[in-house]
C-alpha cells in the first residue's frame, strides 16, 4: 500500500469517527429521539461535508452500538438506547458467600504486591497513616462500632502508598463491599468478640510493620496469609450453610 493512500484510509477514519461522535450526541441529547428517521444519505453528506463511504461506515457504526437500524426502503431510524452496561465489579453478588470468595482471590493478587511495593516505597506520612488507620479499625471493633470503612481505609492507605495511583483505584472499584464483614460477623457466635478483634488486629498490624521495616516479601506474606484467612473464614460460613 503506497503511503498516500495509507494516509487517505486513516483520514477517512478519524472523518468517520468524528461523524460517528456527532450523531451519537444528538441522539442522547433528545434532538433525534426513538422512532425518529435520521436525515438522508445525502444530507448527511452535505452538511458535515464528508463523502458517502464515510456516512455509510458511520451509520454502520451507529448500528453496531445499537443506536440505529437501516430499514430497507424507508432510511435509517433511532432505537431506544440499550442499557448501560454494568460498571467494573457490579455483577458482583454480595449477598452470596461465593461472590465475597471469588472477590478475595482477586483481592490475593493485586494486595500481596500493593504491601511488598508500599514496603518499598512508602514515606513517613503514609506509614503513619497506615498506623492510624489499623488503629481506627482495633478500636472500632473494640467499641462494637461498624468497622468497614476503617478496613477500607487501611487498606487503600496502603494501595497509596504503592505510590502508583492504578492500586487505589482498582480498590475504590470494589468499594465497601470489598469489606464484607457483616456477613462473618453474624456468624461469629462460634468465637469471642475478643478472640476476633486480636486475631484481625494481629493479622493488620503484621502487615503494617513489615511495611515499616521496609520488608517486601515479608509485606506481601502478610497480605496473602491475611486475605487467606479471611477466604477461610468465609469458606467456613459456606460449609455451615449448606
Amino acid at each position: 500500500m503506497e503511503r498516500g493512500e495509507t494516509a487517505k484510509t486513516g483520514g477517512r477514519r478519524n472523518l468517520v469517527a468524528t461523524l460517528v461522535s456527532a450523531l451519537r450526541d444528538e441522539i442522547t441529547s433528545g434532538r433525534f429521539v426513538p422512532g425518529d428517521r435520521l436525515p438522508s444519505e445525502a444530507r448527511l453528506t452535505e452538511r458535515f461535508d464528508v463523502s458517502r463511504t464515510v456516512v455509510r461506515e458511520a451509520i454502520a457504526g451507529l448500528r453496531a452500538d445499537g443506536l440505529v437500524e437501516p430499514r430497507q426502503g424507508a432510511g435509517v431510524f433511532v432505537l431506544q438506547p440499550p442499557p448501560d452496561p454494568p460498571g467494573l465489579f457490579e455483577i458482583a453478588d454480595y449477598e452470596k458467600i461465593s461472590s465475597i470468595i471469588e472477590m478475595l482471590e482477586l483481592r490475593v493478587a493485586v494486595e500481596m504486591e500493593a504491601a511488598a511495593l508500599a514496603a518499598l516505597r512508602h514515606s513517613p506520612a503514609q506509614e503513619e497513616t497506615i498506623f492510624a488507620a489499623e488503629l481506627a479499625v482495633r478500636e472500632g471493633m473494640a467499641e462494637g462500632r461498624p468497622t468497614t470503612e476503617a478496613d477500607l481505609a487501611f487498606h487503600l492507605a496502603i494501595a497509596d502508598a504503592t505510590n502508583n495511583p492504578r492500586f487505589r483505584e482498582f480498590l475504590e472499584a470494589l468499594g465497601v463491599s470489598m469489606i464484607p464483614r457483616a456477613a462473618l460477623q453474624a456468624e461469629n457466635g462460634t468465637r469471642s468478640p475478643t478472640d476476633y478483634i486480636e486475631m484481625i488486629s494481629a493479622e493488620h498490624l503484621s502487615i503494617a510493620e513489615a511495611i515499616s521495616a521496609g520488608e517486601p516479601e515479608r509485606a506481601r506474606e502478610a497480605m496473602r496469609g491475611h486475605l487467606k484467612k479471611s477466604q477461610g473464614r468465609y469458606r467456613e460460613l459456606l460449609r455451615a450453610k449448606r
